[in-house]
């Protein structure tokens, strides 16, 4: 990669982590994006907070071993648990989480009732109340954790009718509170909007806003990192799984529809490192 800059390396459990990729992707049309779904462990949200956190530093590791020029940990989970160390220890390249950006923003809303959909790890953590009190000490934020969701996406049924009574289990203590704004709390849940808002209009007076992280995130890396380049040809992303790669290839082409991109493998090593297998298929 001598002579030119290296991609921006995002990464997630699994598929969730696409939709900020291609968030990126639709704003910096010229960058070329290496992705990782750790679809060995997916889903993080049951998982201990510091196992986790472990996920999280090797994947980076690898990704600064790979050249990558910034890395977007497209991941909440990750963002709440490991995101501090990560920044100490790959300083000065930019690490981003999904978290601050989005609550700030949400902050910003009038009235601050902001509703957070996300995993029973993330909500544990509590990162979101705290940011986005930290922002405006007078919102209200009420967290709830779908443990449901992520397993559904994954397995291809985000609009199946029993997503849809997920969705309304959990949103329903959000329309108690008469939230105005929703965060997509965990990267997966952009893919359930369909089911979200048929849900929410069954619950809510009116339609709360529901936010995703991802545009926030990369506007963040944006500011972080100026001189990205929003036009051009990028070379196709891409993308390794530590699960199958040809199921991966499936469902990006499902979540990522007309984007070029090759798939591969990676695996862990014992001692939580990250080793890419050689050989990339083509999309």
């Amino acid at each position: 990669m001598t002579g030119s800059p290296g991609p921006v390396g995002v990464f997630d459990s699994g598929v969730g982590g696409l939709t900020v990729a291609a968030a990126l992707r639709r704003r910096l049309a010229g960058e070329p994006v290496l992705y990782l779904a750790d679809q060995a462990h997916v889903p993080y949200g049951g998982r201990p907070l510091e196992e986790v956190a472990g996920f999280a530093r090797g994947i980076s590791r690898y990704l600064v071993d790979a050249r990558c020029r910034a890395i977007v940990m497209g991941c909440n989970l990750s963002s709440a648990t490991a995101l501090p160390e990560v920044v100490r220890e790959m300083a000065p390249l930019p690490v981003l989480g999904v978290i601050a950006a989005a609550a700030l923003r949400a902050a910003a809303f009038d009235p601050a009732r902001v509703g957070v959909l996300a995993t029973e790890g993330t909500v544990a953590t509590g990162a979101y109340g705290r940011q986005v009190r930290a922002a405006n000490p007078a919102a209200e934020v009420v967290e709830v954790a779908c443990p449901a969701f992520v397993p559904l996406v994954e397995s291809g049924c985000a609009n199946s009718e029993e997503a849809f009574d997920h969705a309304s289990q959990y949103l329903r203590p959000l329309a108690d509170r008469d939230c105005r704004v929703v965060v997509l709390g965990c990267t997966h849940y952009p893919y359930l909007l369909p089911v979200l808002r048929r849900a929410a209009s069954n619950l809510f007076a009116e339609l709360p806003v529901f936010l995703d992280p991802a545009d926030e995130v990369v506007g963040a890396l944006e500011r972080a990192l100026p001189g990205l380049r929003r036009a051009g040809a990028a070379p196709p992303s891409r993308l390794l799984t530590t699960g199958d790669p040809a199921r991966f290839a499936q469902q990006a082409r499902a979540f990522w529809p007309g984007e070029p991109f090759r798939v591969g493998a990676a695996r862990w090593t014992p001692d939580l490192r990250i080793e890419a297998v050689p050989t990339l298929a083509p999309r």
